[in-house]
């Protein structure tokens, strides 16, 4: 039994050892300086938050041409005798002394990485080593950087940890030198006993120096301003550097945020601390998420095979198609110039038979010596046609066939530029929603375009969600995927609420980045779906409706003409009414219409359907006591008590503008009215339980007017004409014929 506890003590032992073997391996990687890959040795912290160390960092001025300070030129300090000296400042390409002098006779600094031949004062840019950046450290060059004696500290720890630490040795023993015990801060030293006593006298200063174990670096006690050497009590959070108190009354932090040492060290170790324990706390998911990396990392390495053979594959296909065109183009030039060789060879042939001794012209010669008459014809005839042939072809000599193969000359700068433009194909670009045509309804319609030089889309998805400021969490996407066409329709609304809506594209590449969110506002009630009623007795001599009924125009003719003539003897002008084919008993409705800026005298607004008929049965006009075109609004109240609500209500539109009374009641009769312009959509909302009715600009859904009316029987549309005027109800989302697809009932994005 002792035997196994003593065992599984001794394993547990080793596990934590393993553990802290393999954390402080892991850790080593923070503590590499990225240019010699060794330990830190005094590192400097630089203002893209990464380390260097001293000596690397003045090395790489130096490289880039700058002339940099000895970082260990202290007399007293282990980094400047022969023995402990490290081995890459021996390497160091030092400035030979006659250039230096010349340097500096004419007008050169002193400051650590000023660049050579600078009279006047500059600002040294140092190329990090870790994020490859140019970092400008400023006139003053490595003598603005801080030393991070906290890296420092660690590195000495975690080189005491692993027992990698070599012997210190006295720095002033002669040879054979002993073994340091002791070190002193303020001489910057290491020492055997024996030398510390010696160096350090009774009765003297040096006596009071504290010793310290012997180490390679010297750190001062406290961090240290490196522009004034005084100790940094302050942090400044707008430039995010420590600031000592001659730094703090400078100009240059005068208007800054400025606080004690103490206090950002408390902010920033809380910081820490909660963020340290956030991750150990989140082990588990940092191994789910690391495992999911290596997969990723597998599917790279596949999926990047992949396509290196795809492309492979279809350049090898290309080459097939070209070295077939290649043959089928030979081929052709091979077919011509072998017809135009034979016709040459044969005119070739036609005019060596002309020659004197040639046999043609012998047999001639031969012919004309017959004496008999017929059998002269019989021969002569057929040799007359050759010889006719000859004489023509050589009057009128020319090639059977051209010697030029100008034809078949192939043009492929079109074909180049293919090829030279040949690459990877893109996702497309981010879709442009068209604000001219997407506009919230019955339905939301959504319309898009890709911008000009953007690589097509196969398909698109679109999102949806509501928006809802109230609530802590943000609702879910809903998304469509494949929609084809660049319009879609969105259903299933509620009513009186604000949807965000976004557009991607996809093709082989992928998907393209996302449109810019568009925000629309949904009516504050249910949509009524009525047309303009034809049937009842409205003037068919000035009103003209359209044949779907949802467009009406108003034309005034002679009758206005005539009026406008006696105008001043009281003559009456009519106003044409036309209302809506359906009446509202219950509920809350909305409807919404465009009115013709050039109209004259437009008015939009609801009546009870009983009072609309009387109108009818009894035409107003201009100058009727019910009429008056200082309140801005037609309410019939004259004919109803105070208290009673008037049975109509009409918004007034006329020339581009919308007459507004600053009262709300409808009986109002201030004269003092005040007009705004007209939007491109007027909505109206009739709460039908509460009798009110409020008209919006149809676009912002921005409320213009509010006013009671009487909802005591059924409540219709009603529209009003003085002059010439054009009306148009809006059209129903759902019926419009460019529809694309429908967006409803949909899956919630992961």
């Amino acid at each position: 039994m002792a035997e196994g506890e003593e065992l599984q003590t001794f394993t547990s032992i080793m596990d934590a050892l393993v553990r802290i073997s393999t954390s402080m391996k892991n850790m080593e990687r923070e503590l590499i300086c990225p240019v010699c890959k060794e330990m830190y040795k005094q590192p400097l912290a630089l203002p893209c938050m990464h380390h260097v160390c001293h000596v690397c960092a003045s090395e790489i001025l130096v490289q880039h041409g700058y002339i940099c300070c000895d970082p260990s030129s202290e007399p007293t300090s282990p980094a400047s005798t022969p023995a402990t000296r490290s081995p890459r400042m021996g390497r160091r390409v030092i400035p030979k002394p006659d250039r230096l002098d010349r340097l500096l006779k004419s007008g050169f600094g002193t400051y650590p990485g000023r660049k050579r031949g600078a009279v006047h004062p500059q600002t040294v840019s140092f190329p990090c080593p870790a994020c490859q950046r140019d970092v400008d450290l400023g006139e003053r060059g490595l003598g603005s950087l801080f030393r991070n004696l906290t890296l420092e500290r660690i590195v000495e720890r975690y080189r005491q940890t692993i027992n990698i630490s070599t012997a210190i040795m006295c720095q002033f023993c002669k040879p054979p030198q002993l073994e340091a015990t002791k070190g002193c801060t303020e001489c910057k030293s290491s020492f055997c006993n024996e030398c510390f006593k010696l160096y350090h006298p009774w009765g003297t200063q040096k006596a009071q120096h504290e010793p310290t174990p012997p180490t390679l670096t010297f750190r001062p006690k406290g961090l240290m301003c490196p522009e004034h050497k005084e100790e940094v009590t302050h942090y400044c959070k707008t430039c995010q550097r420590l600031v000592c108190q001659l730094c703090r009354v400078r100009r240059a932090h005068a208007s800054h945020k400025v606080t004690p040492v103490l206090s950002a060290y408390q902010a920033l170790r809380e910081k820490l601390t909660k963020s340290l324990a956030y991750i150990l706390s989140s082990q588990d998911t940092v191994q789910l998420q690391i495992a999911e990396l290596e997969e990723v990392v597998k599917h790279t390495e596949v999926n990047g095979s992949q396509a290196k053979e795809e492309v492979s594959q279809l350049i090898r296909g290309l080459c097939t198609v070209l070295e077939e065109k290649q043959a089928a183009l030979l081929q052709a030039i091979q077919e011509s110039q072998q017809e135009r060789l034979a016709s040459l060879h044969h005119q070739v042939q036609e005019h060596r038979a002309m020659l004197e001794n040639s046999g043609m012209v012998g047999y001639v010669q031969e012919v004309l010596k017959e004496t008999d008459h017929p059998c002269f014809v019989q021969a002569a005839k057929q040799l007359h046609s050759r010889i006719a042939r000859a004489t023509a072809s050589l009057q009128s000599f020319r090639p059977a066939a051209t010697s030029s193969f100008s034809r078949f000359q192939l043009d492929l700068s079109r074909e180049v530029k293919l090829l030279t433009d040949l690459t990877f194909i893109k996702a497309p670009e981010a879709p442009v929603i068209d604000t001219q045509r997407t506009y919230a309804y019955d339905q939301i319609f959504l319309c898009w375009r890709l911008p000009q030089h953007s690589p097509p889309a196969w398909h698109f998805t679109v999102e949806y969600r509501k928006s809802d400021t109230k609530a802590k969490a943000l609702k879910l996407w809903q998304r469509r995927e494949e929609v084809r066409g660049t319009s879609a329709l969105v259903e299933y609304l509620d009513t009186d609420s604000v949807y965000v809506l976004r557009v991607k594209g996809c093709n082989k590449a992928g998907f393209g980045e996302y449109s810019e969110d568009i925000y629309l506002h949904t009516p504050p009630a249910p949509v009524l779906n009525f047309f303009l009623d034809n049937r009842w007795g409205f003037s068919r001599e000035r009103l003209a409706i359209s044949k779907d009924q949802r467009a009406v125009r108003s034309v005034p003719g002679l009758p206005m003409l005539f009026a406008a003539e006696r105008l001043m003897t009281s003559c009456h002008l009519s106003i044409d009414l036309l209302i809506g084919d359906v009446a509202v008993t219950q509920g809350r409705s909305y409807w919404a219409c465009c009115v013709d800026p050039s109209s004259y005298l437009v008015k939009v607004g609801v009546g009870l359907e009983s009072k609309l008929q009387e109108w009818f049965q009894v035409p107003q006009d201009v100058v009727s006591p019910r009429y008056d075109p200082d309140s801005g609004h037609d309410s019939g109240a004259e004919d109803a008590t105070v208290d009673t609500p008037p049975p109509y209500a009409f918004l007034t539109i006329g020339m581009g503008k919308i007459l507004l009374s600053h009262g709300s009641a409808l009986t109002s009769r201030d004269p003092s009215g005040c007009t705004i312009p007209l939007p491109p959509r007027i909505g109206i909302c009739l709460d039908y339980e509460r009798g009110k009715v409020t008209f919006y600009d149809a676009v912002s859904f921005r409320g213009l007017w509010e006013c009671g009316v009487d909802c005591s029987g059924p409540v219709c549309p009603a529209f009003c004409f003085i002059g010439g005027g054009a009306l148009q109800l809006q059209e129903l989302v759902a019926s419009k014929q460019e529809r694309k697809v429908t967006i409803g009932g949909l899956s919630k994005l992961d």
